[in-house]
Order: structure tokens, then sequence, then C-alpha cells
């Protein structure tokens, strides 16, 4: 992916140089690994981070070279995503585009959806509508998940950004009320519809980014395809060393992220992206 010396966003919020919990005597690659089984299988994992600490309690710190670089193409990609989708909200829905703020930070920061650290992982925040990120879950995604390259990591960003422009839409908000009203198991279910509606609008998004800025070099395309491969339920439940379980499924399979990122990568359009009225997901 070409973003060098490209434009940045301004709606950047960067709580990193705030601080950083500690994480007891735990290197980094067990810190790594314990947070990506606990965002991935949706489980707190702040207990075994040996005194990550609660309410915000933090101390200073610096940033590295690569906490920089990190920075700087988030940057870029949001800054992709905002005129990408203020053209395709002009374009094919009449209306203007409200982007939304991302916000960096280091292992943990406050959000009114909760409390952030790196065991939640990236996540959107509608109440606020900002997107929460620990740059540190790009070495999760490449060295524990098998997912690396730039494109990987502009895939999880756009994923997140999706669910702002679902929120734009209408969609979040009225899918987040029926799931309240339901059974878990068809709380998942939706779930599920609106984290694979992200994923196709990953793709739209990704295929307007080559044909307007030209960023997307041979292979890109293929290292987002394997990261929706790497991030589905069944892939992550059978790393584990655990029964796949349909059921408890909240992102949906291996497959399913593939084909709905393909399928918005095809087609260019948010139309193509009604994973809702999809008979078969």
């Amino acid at each position: 992916m070409k973003w060098r010396g490209r434009r940045g966003s301004r709606n950047i919020e960067d709580r990193r140089r705030a601080g950083v919990g500690r994480a007891g005597g735990m290197g980094l690659g067990g810190v790594v690994l314990v947070l990506a089984v606990g965002y991935f299988l949706g489980i707190d994992v702040t207990p075994f981070l040996g005194g990550a600490p609660q309410g915000g309690s933090i101390q200073g710190t610096d940033l590295t070279e690569a906490d920089v670089q990190a920075g700087e193409f988030v940057s870029v990609t949001l800054a992709d995503t905002e005129e990408i989708w203020a053209d395709i909200f002009q374009r094919e829905l009449g209306r203007a585009y409200d982007p939304a703020t991302l916000v960096l930070f280091k292992q943990v920061t406050q959000s009114p959806c909760g409390g952030a650290s790196g065991a939640t992982g990236p996540f959107y925040c509608p109440l606020d509508e900002k997107a929460y990120l620990d740059t540190d879950f790009f070495v999760t995604l490449d060295q524990r998940l098998g997912a690396g390259g730039d494109f990987a990591a502009a895939y999880v960003i756009a994923h997140e950004i999706a669910h702002h422009v679902q929120n734009e839409l209408g969609i979040l908000g009225e899918a987040n009320n029926i799931r309240q009203q339901s059974s878990q198991a068809e709380s998942n279910a939706i779930s599920v519809r609106i984290e694979l509606q992200a994923d196709c609008l990953s793709g739209v998004w990704a295929r307007h980014a080559e044909a307007r800025f030209g960023s997307l070099e041979p292979g890109d395309v293929a290292e987002a395809m394997n990261a929706a491969k790497q991030i589905g339920d069944d892939t992550l439940q059978k790393n584990a060393g655990q029964r796949p379980m349909p059921h408890t499924f909240t992102h949906g399979t291996s497959e399913q992220r593939q084909r709905w990122f393909a399928e918005g990568y095809k087609a260019g359009s948010v139309g193509a992206c009604d994973t809702f009225a999809a008979q078969d997901l």
C-alpha cells in the first residue's frame, strides 16, 4: 500500500503520550498473545496482564519510532476513508458524511462504551462516534495471527470506520436495539450480520481507494483477504484449541468474512452490502 508522504486526517485523537499501563512481568510476546485471544474470543483478559490498571491509572511514556510510523499510517488510511465515504454518501445516498474520530491509545483508555484496553482490541463506540485503536494490535495481527502487511492493517481500520458508516445510516443503532431484546443466540446472529456488512463496506472502500488514489499495490487485496480469513470465528476457535461452535459466533466464519469483503470490493457499492436481507450469509 502506497501511503508514505500522503495527506493525513485531522480527526485523530492521540492519547498515547498520556501513558501506558503496566503489564506485570509478562513479556511483549505474552501480552500480545493474551490480548489477541481476549479480543477475538470475547474474554476480558485484563486480570491475566498482571496488574493492568483500572480507571485510567497510567504512567508516562514516550513514543517509539514504530509508534510514530503506526500513527502516521493510521492517519493516512483514515483520511482515505473520509474522502471515499464523503464521495459515496454524496453520489449514492445524496447526503453528507460526518467522519468519525479515531482514538489512538496504548494499553488503556476510557470511552463512553466502557474502559478500553489492548484486551478489547479495535472497536467503534457509537455513543461518541469514535473508533479506538491500540496500534500494538498490528503486531498481534502480524506475529500471532499470521495476517501481516500494511493493507491487512488498513482493512482493520476500514472495518471499524465501516461501523461508523453503519451508525451514520442508522443501521447500527437499529440492529443493536433489536439485539437488546433478543436471546443470546439471536443477538449473536445479528452481530454476525453487522460485522459481515462492515467487512463488505471495507471492500467497497478498498475498491474506491484503488481507483481514486492508486494506493493499492499487487498483493494488497490478498493481504486483506488473508486477514479476514485469520480472524474468522471458526478459525480463531480452532487455533485456540476449541471446537467451532456456530451459535457463539459474533463476527462470522473465515469464508463468510472473505466472501463479503470480496463482494464489496467487486461491486464497489453500498447497495451490495445488505447482509440483513441476505438469505445465505
